[in-house]
């Protein structure tokens, strides 16, 4: 049983932005009273909710809280999320209350970006994710997979032959293919089998995880387009603490789909939080709504006028997240 809501969450998904700070106003106040995490952080940080006259004054709780605190409203999750971490590593850990909220999110999220799932062949190259159980990226492509019901839809791990093969026959085919995979794989496969994509989308999603010398954004979307032979990298920003993504079309620059938000703060004076400018990522995510929708992040970027963003890499002393980004 999850204590109901202050808003309907269907209402979400189409959002106007005139409504969006009322929205986020109400989840934070129900989030500060039912979050015993967040409420804590709320009074420890001398942080009030009694006026929040603009978006950028609700409390934002620190990303690394999700490693040691249990951030969830409720008697009960239906599943958690993890992210990559060595042995070593304490991993984020995400209590979602209900896993069709996130299905819906990711769903809506893919059509606003891309159209019906049912339209596409997707392909995942996500080795490093399938050694996993509990990761929140395998869980959306394997239902974007199910949605799709293209025959070669489906998982290829290190099977880099039968990928080939099969990207070959779909693109004979003029096939319409959404292929997501981890930055070192994509390098790996596409160093091994060059390709000329014209029905592909290649989208990356980071991680490179200590695996190959680390590469900027640029170096790494020029060495993929230049092997998949197409003129644009599209890139998901996403995340365990996270039920919704961004998505860059190209050029490195995020944007948002209605109920999520990105803020940006001044590194020395984290209060000191704007809609646009250069700084520490915060970001709101109303489908976290059994969680925390308000998040501080460890990514440096740029977010600019019209809400888009740019990841400009992570900040100094922040800890390793396995779908990070790649520093510039």
């Amino acid at each position: 049983m999850h204590l109901k809501p202050p808003i309907a969450v269907e209402k979400l998904w189409n959002l106007p932005a005139e409504e969006f700070l009322d929205i986020a106003k109400q989840i934070a106040l129900y989030q500060a009273q039912n979050n015993p995490v967040y409420n804590r952080w709320i009074t420890l940080s001398n942080q009030k909710l009694e006026s929040l006259g603009q978006v950028n004054a609700i409390p934002f709780l620190p990303i690394s809280f999700f490693k040691n605190q249990s951030i969830f409203i409720g008697e009960k999750p239906s599943t958690i999320f993890e992210s990559s971490g060595t042995t070593q590593d304490v991993v984020s850990k995400h209590f979602v209350a209900d896993t069709n909220l996130y299905e819906t999110s990711f769903l809506k999220c893919f059509e606003l970006f891309y159209g019906s799932p049912s339209e596409y062949c997707i392909i995942g190259l996500l080795p490093s994710y399938l050694e996993r159980k509990h990761s929140s990226l395998v869980y959306m492509v394997n239902a974007l997979i199910q949605k799709s019901q293209h025959i070669n839809s489906g998982f290829y791990l290190n099977d880099f032959e039968k990928l080939n093969t099969v990207l070959k026959q779909l693109e004979a085919q003029k096939t319409k293919t959404w292929f997501i995979g981890v930055s070192f794989a994509l390098i790996d496969f596409s160093n091994a089998y060059k390709q000329n994509l014209k029905y592909t989308t290649v989208i990356e999603t980071g991680g490179m995880k200590g695996r190959k010398e680390e590469l900027s954004k640029t170096e790494l979307h020029d060495l993929l387009k230049q092997n998949f032979g197409v003129a644009e990298i599209h890139s998901e920003y996403g995340m365990t603490e996270l039920l919704s993504q961004a998505y860059s079309l190209g050029g490195g620059i995020f944007k948002c789909p209605p109920w999520m938000r990105v803020l940006v703060s001044d590194p020395d004076d984290p209060t000191s939080i704007t809609s646009k400018g250069r700084g520490l990522l915060h970001i709101i995510d109303l489908a976290n709504m059994y969680s925390c929708c308000f998040i501080a992040t460890e990514d440096m970027g740029e977010v600019y006028e019209d809400g888009s963003f740019q990841v400009l890499g992570r900040a100094e002393h922040s800890d390793r997240r396995g779908c990070s980004l790649l520093v510039v």
